[in-house]
């Protein structure tokens, strides 16, 4: 982000920050509340990773579609989905999105089109290219954002999905959040050195492009020009972002202690923060903005605790509803 911004490229710098702010905020919040037990499930934090997510939602309708995996707490964030009813399903209660039967790792909110979470490596992702597969047949003009991580390159599933896609013209975005990790094996010992995995994708005929997923005006350009061809019935795309897990693969703390990548890596991991580089542009090109990011930190603070005080008041689904939702 070294060019300066203009009039409309801070109006929208701004939008962005604002929204990875507060995806930064809940997951820290959660990451802060963790220990004491209330939150029944193990939840997979995207720390330092807010930014491609926040460049989508700028993109996408309301109607559009999106599906995500076990690290979706942004995605669902981004696109909509209630605070108030995430934080419920982390604690297990009724007023959840899933009733409280779900978790961090089964989120869904089908009034702004998120359909769903998956705990499972690449079970989103033919889920997603259904969903747009229903786009095409009824004429919608919706498109599907499909949210995967590197490691779910190595899912035959997705080879299966794109190959579909490609065939059927179908208006879906593959979105690979490549932060380098798979739990903890590096890319290095899992592709061979030479390979990019958006050259490899494009080999399959599907339209690609890469970006730095810690540069969040980049990845806004990138996200909307992708938006735009699928939308236009061009058929499908695949984004990969470049981006950094900061804390551990499952849970809420940091794991420079487990030796699977070094203290010198994450420090340069986390020198990237798309936040503080957002942060730092639009400082630098109105210092007066200072008051509304202090603002909306305000708020966003407060909305958190108002989420986390509705999650402790609400109640746990009751016992004789649990066969609600299980078919035979």
């Amino acid at each position: 982000m070294r060019d300066a911004l203009n009039a409309e490229s801070t109006a929208l710098m701004l939008r962005l920050w604002k929204s990875m702010y507060r995806i930064r905020a809940v997951e820290e919040r959660i990451a802060e509340r963790y220990a004491e037990g209330k939150m029944r499930c193990p939840t997979h934090l995207s720390i330092g990773q807010e930014a491609v997510p926040s460049a989508l939602a700028e993109n996408v309708r309301g109607d559009d579609f999106a599906v995500s995996t076990h690290r979706g707490h942004a995605h669902y964030l981004a696109k909509g989905g209630c605070l108030n009813s995430m934080i419920s399903e982390l604690y297990g209660k009724a007023t959840g999105c899933c009733g409280g039967r779900g978790g961090s790792m089964h989120l869904a909110d089908t009034s702004v089109g998120f359909m769903g979470t998956t705990a499972i490596v690449g079970n989103s992702i033919p889920l997603g290219v259904g969903l747009a597969l229903s786009a095409q047949l009824k004429g919608t003009n919706q498109i599907c954002c499909v949210y995967l991580g590197d490691g779910a390159i190595e899912e035959g599933v997705f080879y299966e999905s794109v190959n579909f896609s490609v065939v059927r013209r179908l208006p879906v975005i593959f979105i690979c959040e490549n932060n380098r990790y798979s739990v903890y094996s590096p890319l290095a010992i899992r592709q061979p050195p030479e390979r990019e995995i958006f050259k490899m994708v494009a080999a399959m005929g599907i339209r690609v492009d890469s970006c730095d997923g810690n540069d969040v005006l980049a990845s806004c350009r990138v996200a909307a020009n992708a938006v735009h061809v699928v939308r236009g019935g061009e058929g499908p795309y695949f984004l990969e972002f470049s981006t950094y897990r900061w804390r551990e693969h499952c849970g809420p703390d940091f794991d420079n202690h487990l030796n699977y990548r070094s203290a010198e890596e994450v420090a340069a991991g986390m020198e990237t923060d798309p936040l503080a580089r957002a942060e730092l542009s639009l400082l630098r090109a109105d210092s007066e903005l200072q008051r509304v990011l202090a603002n909306h930190r305000d708020c966003v603070r407060h909305e958190i605790n108002r989420a986390f005080d509705f999650a402790e008041d609400s109640p746990f689904p009751d016992p004789l509803s649990v066969g609600v939702g299980i078919y035979a």
